[in-house]
């Protein structure tokens, strides 16, 4: 291979912070905020548009906030945590400046929005695991002092509430571990009631009521392999429609004009998003704006005003972070506001492509590979990338990892193996006590692939992830030690027990979901299978070198996940480098962290694949 003919990118413009990005639209449609570096950390800023005079509101230093939205024209809220310890609290400030107040200031609680109640300029609804670290109240929540007022006391077995479209919290749903229920109640007045309960193999996922608060839109999988949109009898607890299904994959998301109270589209995800339209305006929105901006890109429409008159639009593709743009439907007017990232060039990344292959027990399993550019594509190094989760996918977009290998000379292989989420039910369940087992195997079926297609060098393929890619990278190279050359673990878990012990207490709720899909380990014959296939108790199986990075603060694959591998590795004379921040939770998001670990992750790959 000849990586000299690559065009070498500098390093921090695949992971630096952009200069500006997620930006949002105010409700008069008359001011845009976004977040900008502030100190090397994403704070939030506001500008009148047409204005050049830009106004800072926060100056977070430890670390970039989380997210933030518009509660009206004159304060925003936003959400962050502290260390990366993931228990977000909301924050309020003024658009104008100042009252900077943190509205939940409870140590170890973790705030969720519940309702953004865009008809109320005063409150919001939010979630507390307040009373009870594993449970969440609703509140209503004053987003200017912070006074707060319990709307319901959650029983004990709640996992999700919903408003109705006047605020009204109307359907709750709750678990006892495997069963779950919707709950449904005519009025705020009235007592919650079962209105139907499923096997948690089932879902009856409630996305927003009806326009009259009648009946509820739901994604239901009920009586069927794939998720589809339907309209559902709430208080009867029955399907009364199908709205749309797709054969191939799941639907899940269905949106409406809140002002014109019509639904407008259904998007989902093949190979890439696509879109099935049900409003004539809301399709002459989307081909109007893909003929300005053009069709090689995926164009997505964001916030827009209450009079949903403007408009924010961001695009996106796999070899870009795209631009935002303003859009005026008064005067047909697009302005483009900034590109995310100017200092890369597209046209100097790589294209990534839609694959598929077989599993060696018959699974179709679709992926992705990208290939460097400008160099021939035979015996090349590569790193097989799997995916976290595990029940979420790989989808076609921008990835700076991605681009970031590619353009270092190596393929990469993503690939969504069983479980990934949204190929239907079968597919997922296929992926039940699976962890290291048939799972794994369609992770190596994918390098088998890769090989036989005379696209790997077989002496020089890496494997790569995070949090369950990291247990997948642990598992590739303890199981299959002959396969890969190098291995590099993000936040992954080493030991299924102490993973199960170790949860965050508000996923508590869902431990005996976890039990039938992971195992549990008070079960002998699941005992057995959790030892058999937890990398650490197998360290003497693994002969590659290991480059391990883990945040101290990670609720969820704890800092012993990575102490007790690196010790026994170490023990054994292995060459391990281990990467440990003090201030990261679950992956790394401070910019400088992010700089330190892919630096090592570059050097790591060159020693050990070229």
């Amino acid at each position: 291979m000849n990586a000299a003919t690559i065009k070498t990118i500098p390093l921090k413009n695949f992971f630096r912070n952009p200069e500006k990005t997620r930006y949002t639209l105010s409700p008069n449609g008359e001011y845009l905020a976004y977040l900008a570096p502030y100190k090397n950390r994403m704070n939030i800023h506001v500008q009148k548009i047409g204005s050049d005079e830009i106004l800072r509101l926060t100056n977070v230093e430890d670390r970039d906030l989380a997210g933030y939205f518009w509660a009206t024209n004159e304060r925003i809220l936003y959400a962050r945590d502290f260390g990366g310890d993931e228990n977000f609290h909301v924050f309020g400030v003024d658009v104008a400046g100042g009252n900077d107040k943190d509205l939940t200031p409870f140590d170890g609680v973790l705030a969720q929005i519940i309702d953004h109640l865009e008809d109320d300029d005063e409150h919001i609804i939010v979630g507390l695991n307040k009373r009870n670290k594993q449970i969440f109240d609703p509140y209503r929540l004053n987003i200017n002092t912070g006074e707060l007022h319990m709307i319901a006391e959650n029983p004990g077995n709640i996992t999700s509430w919903m408003t109705d479209h006047d605020g009204k919290l109307r359907v709750a749903a709750s678990t006892d571990g495997v069963n779950t229920s919707i709950l449904y109640r005519p009025t705020e007045n009235d007592e919650f009631k079962v209105v139907l309960t499923t096997n948690f193999r089932d879902t009856l996922a409630p996305l927003f009521f009806t326009f009259d608060n009648q009946h509820i839109y739901a994604t239901s999988n009920l009586n069927r392999d794939k998720s589809a949109i339907v309209k559902f009898d709430i208080a009867n607890g029955k399907e009364i429609e199908v709205l749309y299904e797709n054969e191939d994959v799941d639907v899940s998301n269905l949106s409406y004009s809140r002002k014109r109270k019509v639904l407008t589209l259904i998007s989902y995800v093949d190979w890439k998003r696509q879109y099935k339209f049900l409003d004539k305006e809301r399709e002459d929105l989307q081909n109007n704006l893909e003929n300005k901006i053009g069709k090689q890109y995926e164009v997505v429409v964001g916030s827009s005003s209450k009079a949903e008159d403007k408009f924010l639009v961001r695009t996106y593709s796999d070899r870009s972070l795209g631009a935002y743009f303003f859009y005026d439907k008064n005067t047909d007017k697009l302005e483009k506001i900034t590109d995310v990232s100017p200092w890369l060039d597209e046209n100097e990344l790589a294209e990534m492509k839609a694959i598929t292959y077989t599993s060696r027990d018959g699974l179709k399993i679709d992926g992705y590979l990208t290939l460097p550019k400008d160099i021939p594509h035979k015996n090349l190094p590569v790193v097989v990338n799997p995916h976290g989760g595990p029940w979420a996918r790989d989808s076609w977009t921008f990835n700076p990892e991605v681009q970031f290998l590619a353009n270092r000379g190596y393929a990469i292989l993503q690939m969504n193996f069983r479980g990934s989420t949204g190929y239907g039910r079968k597919f997922w369940e296929a992926s039940f006590n699976q962890w290291g087992l048939k799972m794994q195997d369609d992770i190596s079926d994918g390098v088998d692939w890769l090989v036989n297609q005379g696209i790997a060098d077989a002496n020089r393929i890496a494997i790569y992830g995070g949090s369950y890619g990291g247990y997948a990278t642990l598992a590739g190279i303890t199981f299959t030690p002959e396969l890969y050359a190098c291995a590099v673990d993000y936040v992954g878990v080493s030991n299924l027990f102490t993973f199960m012990g170790t949860i965050p207490p508000y996923w508590k709720p869902y431990l005996e979901m976890l039990k039938e899909m992971v195992g549990d380990p008070e079960d002998p014959v699941d005992h057995e299978r959790l030892k058999a296939t937890s990398p650490v108790f197998h360290v003497d199986k693994i002969k590659a070198p290991l480059l391990i990075a883990q945040g101290a603060k990670d609720p969820r694959v704890v800092q012993a996940e990575s102490d007790q591998m690196v010790e026994a590795l170490r023990n054994r004379g292995i060459d391990v480098e281990y990467i440990l921040k003090e201030n990261e939770g679950h992956g790394f998001h401070n910019e400088e962290n992010r700089f330190e670990f892919y630096a090592a992750m570059e050097s790591f790959l060159a020693k050990h694949l070229k």
